[in-house]
């Protein structure tokens, strides 16, 4: 599929058709507070709906309990060992390339600061983190796993606020398009697979090929899950580059909201990682990661570590060898890999269960104006637009 102008001007008037009925006759029945209170109670899998849920939810959770019948469920176990073998390098990633990225979109930075859900900074990056750790379970399509109700809560938290802005009159439709339209997702499916990807790439990360579009292959899935029209979709990383570098193109660019959200950003991680000294590292990381025109739209301070930071590809480069030529290295260092993505993770949620629940409403001040080999390895698609 070739992705045009007038094609994404068209992705971008279309919402989530299924999850946008529910969550409107949930609010016109008044039963949003019912439905959050008792969602709380319903974490895994294959669990009966508690007495008392809505009849439209108990509808919405049987239409969208099972993951799309055209999954391969080989490529989903690739895409699980690729992450067990990466895991620190994609949490990195999602860190402080997508999630920056995801800033410099200045309508999303809008977006994400438009709930009362973000009570402390860290909350979005632990919904993120919590997310993708339970998608690469062994057991994520399950019985008993917590993937499947995370994914319909969240399709369900883009549906209020599609609901809140439109219904508010607090959305220029005209001109910006349906709030987290087909677009916005696909765009966000990008930034949590090909960016992660891209991201690898440059970290100097080795990813077989089979590994990276295994990656992509189970964002493929969620997006399906999360409401994502599959006939609009990227179905391999070709078609997801020429997709994302449009999208980045007709939007990205600087804004005060995406500015306060990567201060935050870099507040939390200088706050986590003991002492300061290493402090300007997570700025040099993200300003490495993104690029020096984002970074400097989202006023990432430039210190001596940006180009001690450049360095990094060499140091894991010298972790993989250690990797490849002793299995008791290897080992250790996909315990170290596990044990720091549980730290982290930790770190972000505070310790808790992040729970995804429908905001009854948005901020009174918000106001939008405009393991796998080493052989064969992936390299990013070429961009597709040149200048």
């Amino acid at each position: 599929m070739t992705y045009t102008e007038a094609s994404m001007d068209t992705l971008r008037q279309v919402g989530d058709e299924l999850a946008d009925a529910t969550v409107a006759t949930l609010f016109r029945r008044g039963e949003v507070g019912k439905f959050n209170t008792l969602m709380r109670y319903l974490s895994t899998a294959g669990q009966d709906p508690p007495d008392g849920l809505p009849e439209v939810a108990r509808e919405y959770l049987h239409a969208t309990s099972a993951p799309p019948d055209w999954v391969d469920w080989g490529e989903m176990e690739k895409a699980r060992l690729f992450f067990l073998d990466n895991n620190v390098h994609i949490s990195t990633a999602l860190s402080f390339a997508s999630m920056p990225a995801c800033y410099v979109i200045p309508h999303i930075a809008k977006l994400l600061s438009a709930t009362h859900s973000l009570k402390y900074p860290s909350k979005r990056m632990a919904e993120t983190g919590q997310f993708t750790v339970y998608l690469m379970q062994p057991d994520a399509f399950e019985a008993g796993s917590r993937f499947i109700p995370a994914a319909q809560k969240v399709r369900l938290l883009h549906a209020s606020i599609r609901h809140h802005l439109q219904r508010e009159d607090r959305w220029d439709t005209d001109s910006l398009g349906t709030p987290i339209c087909q677009e916005d997702m696909i765009g966000g499916q990008m930034l949590f697979s090909l960016l992660v990807l891209d991201s690898l790439h440059r970290l100097g990360i080795h990813m077989s090929i089979d590994g990276a579009e295994a990656y992509f292959y189970a964002w493929r899935v969620v997006g399906a899950m999360l409401g994502i029209d599959q006939d609009q979709v990227p179905k391999d990383l070709d078609a997801a580059r020429q997709f994302f570098d449009l999208y980045m193109t007709r939007y990205m660019g600087p804004s005060d909201e995406g500015a306060h959200l990567t201060r935050q950003l870099i507040d939390l991680y200088e706050e986590v990682v003991p002492g300061t000294l290493f402090d300007p590292v997570v700025g040099a990381l993200i300003r490495y990661l993104i690029g020096d025109t984002c970074a400097d739209w989202l006023d990432v301070p430039r210190t001596a570590w940006d180009t001690a930071i450049k360095a990094a590809p060499a140091l894991l480069g010298m972790l993989e060898k250690i990797e490849d030529r002793s299995p008791l290295g290897a080992w250790a260092l996909d315990r170290l890999g596990h044990f720091t993505t549980l730290l982290e993770l930790s770190s972000l949620t505070r310790g808790r269960v992040m729970h995804y629940a429908i905001p009854e409403q948005l901020k009174k001040g918000f106001g939008v104006t405009s393991a796998t080999p080493r052989t064969n390895r992936w390299t990013p698609p070429a961009p597709s637009i040149t200048t």
